[in-house]
């Protein structure tokens, strides 16, 4: 065979390679699993977080189509699976009641963002992934007064302070679609893990109430994440919808997990 012939039989063997890859390649993508972290604040004002953020009425006429905009720019994402930060009986039970329109008016924002997506996206029900866990808190502020650390935490409380201080001007001024982007800005969630970062600070020895803190933390965000995981299958485009708090956790698990995509909740709330 002469070196032209040579030449031409690689590259129709090369080509023929391609094309069997082209099949797998395709169906590697279409296996991977789309998960969107949505980070939200709370729009009923339960006031259980260490710092709150205190809304205005979220049933008003001038909040719900702020919010209905909001659903809108998700359903374009095209969900097969909606998660929320309830527990799975509740979260099923509401929901049901929510189609058959027995559902009291809520300012909850799983009722206000998960159960709209869900319903406009027809599907027939809506996950409930949270998970108790507990969050020692206390041991840390005891231990960081008692040795000399107090300064530390008060400078994480007033830079958390700021960042509410802000999303509210951004509430009041521009709308529910303008905070949500805030609150699920890359760089405004990794700063937002810093607090429980610092905490490992906070500690000595065998006496180490920040590494505590931060293990029950993780323990359940872990468990939360595992949730949406198991519950999902190859080929789900899955939206999650978490206070805000949780989002670093959740989108670094999501992003870290062979056969998931984590998508960016900016690419598809409003402008």
């Amino acid at each position: 065979m002469n070196p032209g012939s040579k030449f031409a039989a690689l590259l129709l063997a090369g080509i023929g390679v391609l094309f069997l890859c082209v099949p797998l390649l395709a169906h590697a993508s279409e296996a991977t699993t789309e998960v969107m972290i949505v980070g939200t604040f709370h729009m009923s004002n339960p006031g259980k977080d260490l710092h709150n953020l205190m809304v205005d009425d979220m049933l008003s006429q001038k909040r719900q189509p702020e919010i209905a905009a909001v659903v809108e720019g998700l359903a374009k994402f095209r969900p097969t699976m909606v998660d929320a930060e309830w527990d799975a009986p509740v979260a099923r039970e509401r929901y049901d009641a929510y189609l058959k329109g027995t559902l009291p008016p809520s300012r909850n924002e799983v009722v206000q963002l998960a159960f709209r997506l869900a319903k406009t996206a027809g599907l027939t029900t809506v996950h409930g992934v949270d998970v108790d866990g507990d969050f020692p808190f206390e041991a840390v502020q005891s231990y960081a007064q008692a040795h000399g650390q107090g300064a530390l935490l008060e400078e994480q409380g007033r830079s958390i302070d700021a960042m509410l201080a802000t999303q509210k001007d951004l509430l009041d001024s521009k709308g529910v679609p303008a905070a949500l982007r805030m609150l699920n800005d890359p760089q405004l969630i990794a700063g937002g893990n810093a607090f429980y970062r610092t905490a490992l600070k906070i500690g000595g020895d065998s006496t180490q109430p920040g590494a505590d803190l931060l293990t029950a933390w993780y323990r359940r965000n872990f468990l939360i994440c595992a949730n949406i995981l198991q519950l999902s299958k190859p080929g789900d485009r899955v939206v999650v919808f978490y206070g805000s708090g949780h989002s670093f956790l959740l989108r670094q698990c999501i992003a870290e997990t062979p056969g998931f995509r984590l998508v960016e909740a900016n690419a598809y709330l409003p402008k």
